[in-house]
Order: structure tokens, then sequence, then C-alpha cells
């Protein structure tokens, strides 16, 4: 089998905890290739000011539709709305850690009024305004480690990042705070990897073992919100699930650019009507809000 990865560092790591748990599955070597995507190179601009869709993930999906990989492993939060109809999201391992941190010597309390907020993420961006954060806002791109070392070389006086990658790369010595998931609410997804195949792979039966059932269930509630509503990430949306027993608890709050909340849903339903209940949740946002 060969996997195809973006070539970052998180990537890696990401890709060769897969890796090691087929291999051990399989008793058979793995080979890993590195695929520059469209969003590895561009490095200073917004992402709400680019055509994003499928810009961490297009080229891997059309090494898998070729055959040059047997599968691919991506940050599920960097998925398009919309996946290619050749392709399938075959497994979702079990989630870390959803929680937004911040990277700074300050703590979230003692930023200084018009502090410079290294971010390319509208979301995160009107979360600190709906706080009330005064803040100025510069482009921040690169891999998480250097991200980090803009802010602890004073480039940019703090920055807003996943716990989940921090967790993967052992670098939580780095962390200021840890955000309650519903104070800085998360983007669809967050935590989450997803191995994709083509939907006629031979592996796909090996590759499907790897699935944690509660994780896929809340990672694809999530995500059916954002295809519903339809705004990808031109719009500040955070959407939580958790899923307890039975049950599943989804969460979808949307701000405006500016930081004004303009919904905050949550519902309560069986796991088994977690996709139905965010299709409603996500038609009810975009009727009465957008």
């Amino acid at each position: 089998m060969i996997v195809g990865t973006r070539g970052s560092k998180l990537a890696t790591t990401q890709t060769q905890t897969v890796v090691n748990a087929l291999e051990e599955i399989t008793g058979k070597k793995i080979e890993t290739k590195i695929i520059k995507t469209t969003g590895d190179k561009i490095k200073d601009s917004q992402l709400y000011n680019i055509d994003a869709k499928g810009i961490f993930t297009k080229e891997l999906d059309e090494a898998l539709i070729s055959g040059e990989i047997d599968f691919s492993v991506h940050s599920f939060k960097d998925l398009p709305s919309e996946l290619n109809d050749q392709l399938i999201i075959t497994a979702i391992p079990k989630r870390e850690a959803i929680n937004e941190v911040l990277i700074s010597n300050y703590s979230w309390d003692e930023l200084p009024e018009n502090a410079t907020i290294g971010t390319s993420s509208v979301r995160r961006e009107a979360f600190c305004k709906y706080h009330g954060k005064k803040i100025q806002t510069k482009p921040m791109r690169g891999n998480v480690d250097t991200r980090i070392r803009k802010v602890e070389e004073g480039e940019y006086d703090a920055t807003i990042m996943a716990l989940a990658g921090i967790n993967r790369l052992g670098l939580q010595d780095h962390v200021k705070e840890i955000f309650d998931e519903t104070y800085i609410v998360p983007p669809a997804g967050q935590g989450a990897l997803a191995i994709m195949t083509h939907k006629d792979s031979e592996y796909n039966d090996v590759i499907a073992k790897l699935n944690h059932e509660d994780s896929r269930t809340e990672a694809l509630a999530e995500k059916t919100i954002l295809e519903t509503i339809g705004v990808g990430c031109q719009w500040p949306v955070g959407i939580i699930s958790k899923v307890n027993g039975n049950n599943i608890t989804i969460q979808c709050k949307l701000l405006s650019p500016k930081g004004e909340l303009l919904a905050d849903i949550k519902e309560t339903t069986k796991k088994n009507k977690a996709i139905d209940t965010a299709k409603a949740i996500g038609i009810k946002l975009r009727e009465d809000t957008l």
C-alpha cells in the first residue's frame, strides 16, 4: 500500500500514526508519498480571500483517482464540504481534543488593547471580537512550530491554534491557555482525521478497521451542517458535537465577521438521527440567518 500526505510535520506525524496501526493489522510495510497541495504553496494570504474549496486536498484526491496512491490521510476539517464522488471517507480514527488554545506570553485576560493576533481564520478573528477583544489581526501561515516561534520571538502578540495538533506534536509546553470548546467554538471536525480511499479500492475493508464509530458520527454530523449551510470558511461558524451513550448533542454558533452573534443552536438527539438533526440545524441557519 502507498499512502499520500501533505509534507508538513503535523501531516506526516498524523499519517504515521495511521501507517503504524495499519502495518500492525496487515503485517505489511506501507510506503509514504509526500504530495504538495495548493494550500501548501500559498504562504501569506488570508484563507477566506482564496477560493479555498479543496485547497489542502485536491492534489491528494487526484493521486487517489489516478491510482498513484492507495489512501490519503487528512485533518478532517480540511475536507471540502462536497467530496469527489469517486472517493469515500473509509475511516475516522478516535478523535483528538477539539479545543482551541492560546499561544502567547500574555494570558487571555492580559492581552493588551490592539494586540496583534496572528491568524488566517475568519472564525478565530470573529470569536475574539465576540468576546470583546480589541485586537489587530495579521495573516499567519506556516507549520505549527513556525507559528509558535513567530509568537515567542515577538512578531505577533498571540495566536490561537488547535489543541489536537499541539498534542500530536508534543508541544503542550507552549500552550498558555486552553479554551473551553463553547467559548471559542472550533470548526467542524476539529481533532478528527479522515482516511480517504477510492470507493472501489481493494483495501477498503482493512482500512475501515481503523474507524471509531462515535468519532465518525460526530465529525460527519458537523460536516453535514456546513454542507447544508453552504458557507465554507467565508463565515465564522463553530460547530461541536458530543456522543454520550446512545445520544448526541450538536451545537452550532454562527457569528458575523464583526463578531456579532447571529445564531446559537443546540440540539440533543439519538445517534442514529445525527445526520437528520444536523441537516435541520443547517437549514434553519441558512433560512433564518443568512
